[in-house]
C-alpha cells in the first residue's frame, strides 16, 4: 500500500490516496467507489435510504430484492436514482419466488452491481453482464466460488458463518484466505467485521474490500426499528444463536423468546415444516415493528463489539482510517523488527 506522498507501506492491497484516505485498488476500480467497503443485502433493512448513503460516503450501497413485491422493488430502484449519483447495487436472493422479477428489474433500471444469494447466479451473470452489470456473488465454500467464476462472476463475496441470517460452515478466518487462492477475481471477506482492525485483518488473508451489515443496521440512516438497533447495541459477544440446521438452512439471530422455541422444536425433532412455519413474518416483525423478543433480530456475531448508532459516513470513514493505521503501525513494526538485526 502507498500513499501518493510516497511512503511506502508494503504489499497490502490497494493504495491510500490524499488525507481523505481514498483507497485505489482492484475491487475499487471494478465498481468505481472510492472506499473497499460494501453494505450488505439484509432483507427489509438494506432500503434506498441506507444504499444511498453508503454510496454518498465512498462505499457501494446495497437494495436487497428479498421478496419484496416487484411494484416496491421498482420504486426503491427509483428512490435510490433520487438519492445518489453514486454506483449502488442490489442483492437478489435466488431462492425467492420474485428473483426473476427482481433480475429484470435490474436489467431494465441498468442497476451498475448486483450481489447473489442462496444459489446459482447463472442466469444472473448472463442476463446482466452483457449490459454492463457487475456482479458478485456470495459464497460460502472454495467450491462455490470456482463455479461462479467459470459463470463469469466479476469478483466474490466470501461470507463466514459469523455474519448474521442464513450462514455456511466455515468460519471469515478459513474460508477468505482459500477462496483467494482458489480465484483470479477480487475476493471481499464478510462476516465477524465491523471495525478497521476487522478489514486490516480481511486485507492480510488477501481479499481486496469488506462487505459489512449488522454494521449498517446501527446506523443513523438506518431506517429499521430503534428496538432492533438497540438490541444489537446491548449484545454482548454471545449474544448471538444459529437455529434453523435441522432444516438444512441456518440462521444466525441474537437470542430471544423465538429463538428459544426454534431450539425447543429442534430438540424434539419437528418436522422442518413446522420449524419452517414458526419463522414465517418473524424478521419482518423485528425489522419494521420492533418486536425483538418474538421477531428475527438478525445479527452477526460481531454485535458484541457495536456500541453505538454512527452515521454511515462516520462508519465508512472511520473503518478505513482505522485499517490505514493498524496496517501503517504494523508496517513499522515489523520495519523496527528487522532493522534492529
Amino acid at each position: 500500500m502507498q500513499l501518493r506522498g510516497g511512503d511506502d507501506l508494503g504489499s497490502c492491497s490497494g493504495e491510500v490516496v490524499g488525507m481523505a484516505r481514498r483507497w485505489d485498488n482492484e475491487l475499487t476500480r471494478l465498481l468505481g467507489i472510492d472506499y473497499p467497503v460494501i453494505q450488505g443485502g439484509m432483507a427489509w433493512v438494506a432500503e434506498a435510504e441506507l444504499a444511498a448513503a453508503v454510496s454518498n460516503a465512498g462505499g457501494l450501497g446495497i437494495i436487497a430484492a428479498g421478496n419484496m413485491p416487484p411494484e416496491e422493488l421498482e420504486r426503491q430502484l427509483r428512490r435510490v436514482r433520487e438519492l445518489t449519483d453514486r454506483p449502488f447495487g442490489l442483492n437478489i436472493m435466488l431462492m425467492s419466488p420474485t428473483a426473476d422479477d427482481a433480475l429484470e428489474l435490474a436489467a431494465q433500471y441498468r442497476v451498475p452491481v448486483v450481489t447473489t444469494g442462496a444459489g446459482s447466479p447463472g442466469k444472473v451473470i448472463e442476463r446482466l453482464k452483457p449490459l454492463g452489470t457487475k456482479v458478485l456473488p456470495v459464497v460460502a465454500s472454495v467450491a462455490h466460488a470456482k463455479k461462479v467464476e467459470r459463470q463469469g462472476a466479476d469478483a466474490v463475496i466470501a461470507e463466514g458463518m459469523e455474519s448474521g441470517g442464513h450462514i455456511g460452515e466455515l468460519t471469515t478466518l478459513a474460508l477468505v484466505p482459500q477462496v483467494v487462492d482458489a480465484v483470479s477475481v477480487p475476493v471481499v471477506a464478510a462476516g465477524g467485521i465491523a471495525d478497521g482492525r476487522g478489514m486490516a485483518a480481511a486485507l492480510a488473508l488477501g481479499a481486496k474490500g469488506v462487505q459489512m451489515g449488522t454494521r449498517f443496521v446501527c446506523s443513523l440512516e438506518c431506517r429499521a426499528h430503534e428496538n432492533y438497533k438497540r438490541a444489537i447495541v446491548e449484545a454482548g459477544d454471545r449474544g448471538t444463536t444459529v437455529t434453523g440446521q435441522s432444516t438444512g438452512h441456518p440462521v444466525r439471530c441474537l437470542k430471544n423468546k423465538l429463538t428459544n422455541k426454534f431450539k425447543e422444536l429442534e430438540s424434539r425433532c419437528a418436522p422442518p415444516e413446522e420449524i419452517e412455519a414458526l419463522g414465517v413474518g418473524r424478521l419482518r416483525a423485528a425489522v419494521v415493528e420492533g418486536d425483538v423478543e418474538w421477531g428475527s433480530v438478525m445479527a452477526g456475531q460481531i454485535s458484541g463489539l457495536i456500541r453505538d448508532v454512527r452515521s454511515v459516513r462516520e462508519i465508512v470513514e472511520g473503518i478505513c482510517e482505522e485499517a490505514f493505521e493498524v496496517l501503517r503501525r504494523l508496517a513499522e513494526e515489523v520495519s523496527i523488527s528487522l532493522g534492529r538485526r
